[in-house]
Parts: structure tokens; sequence; C-alpha cells
């Protein structure tokens, strides 16, 4: 008996060395995605990503200096960039909110986001044109200030989106 249970627990403190599957999760993206699903997907610094039709089932993070293309995709969580080159983000869906900041410019168009739209400190053109946005579309120190209308929001236009 004693046997067995050296065996057992051999075997139980082999399975709790083995590497968790939630880093896995993590799909990297550089250059093209299609009509797939994935958890979550990071842009490397740097890198470019194109993405058609793709799910993601939880959130888009742009790293600095990273570059994200996305059209007709659909993101249960949020997007988020600090330092991007670019996001453009078209005819898309997102569960959370798309919040970009310290980045050098891109566009939002014609997407449904279910939270906020959020450009902060950007340097760079932004155009923010037929959104439907059920948060707020919030936009503040961006040189220049982002372009666009069309937009219907539920919640607040404020500052440099106060018009858009």
């Amino acid at each position: 008996m004693r046997g067995w249970l050296f065996v057992i627990a051999a075997l139980g403190a082999g399975f709790l060395a083995l590497p968790s599957s939630a880093f896995a999760d993590d799909r990297l993206c550089r250059g093209t995605l299609g009509a797939i699903t994935v958890d979550n997907l990071k842009v490397p610094a740097g890198a470019t990503c194109k993405l058609n039709r793709t799910r993601v089932e939880g959130n888009v993070i742009v790293n600095r200096g990273a570059t994200l293309r996305a059209e007709r995709v659909r993101v249960d969580g949020n997007v988020q960039a600090e330092g991007a080159a670019l996001v453009r983000v078209v005819h898309s869906t997102v569960g959370g909110s798309i919040q970009l900041k310290q980045g050098k410019g891109g566009a939002l168009l014609r997407n449904r986001v279910d939270s906020d739209i959020q450009l902060f400190s950007n340097r760079a053109a932004f155009a923010v044109t037929a959104n439907r946005v059920e948060g707020n579309l919030q936009c503040k120190s961006n040189k220049p200030k982002p372009t666009g209308g069309r937009n219907i929001v539920e919640g607040n236009k404020e500052d440099q989106c106060a018009r858009l």
C-alpha cells in the first residue's frame, strides 16, 4: 500500500510541475490572422498585425511602436494601446472599451463599442467616424485633435471629441 501512495504522490507532483496553460492562451500577432478565434491577442513592440474577420475572446494589447490593422473583427474585451505606431479598427465590434494613448495615430471607423472610446495624448491624426458607442467618447491632449463625425454616443462626447 505504501508503494502505491508513493507512486500517486510522485505522479501528482509531476502534474503540478507542468507549465501553466494560462500563458498559452495569449496569441502573439506578427503578420496576418484571418477568420480564427483566439483568447487574448498581443502585438509585440515594433510588430505589425493585420486582423481580418478574427474573433478575440479576451483583450487586444498593442505594444509600443506596434501597428494594428483590424477589419471586421469581434473583440469580447478591450482594445488597448500605449505608444503604438498606428491603430486602425474598421467595421468591428468591441465588447469593452477602445483605449489608445500616447500613440501616433490611426482610425476608428464604423465600429460598435459596448463601453468607451478614449484617445489621450496621441501625436498624429486620428479619424473617429460613424461609430456607435454605448459609453463615452473621450479625447484629451491629442495633437492634432481627432477629426470625424456621425458618431452615435449614448454617454457623453467630451473635450476634443465633443463635436464628433
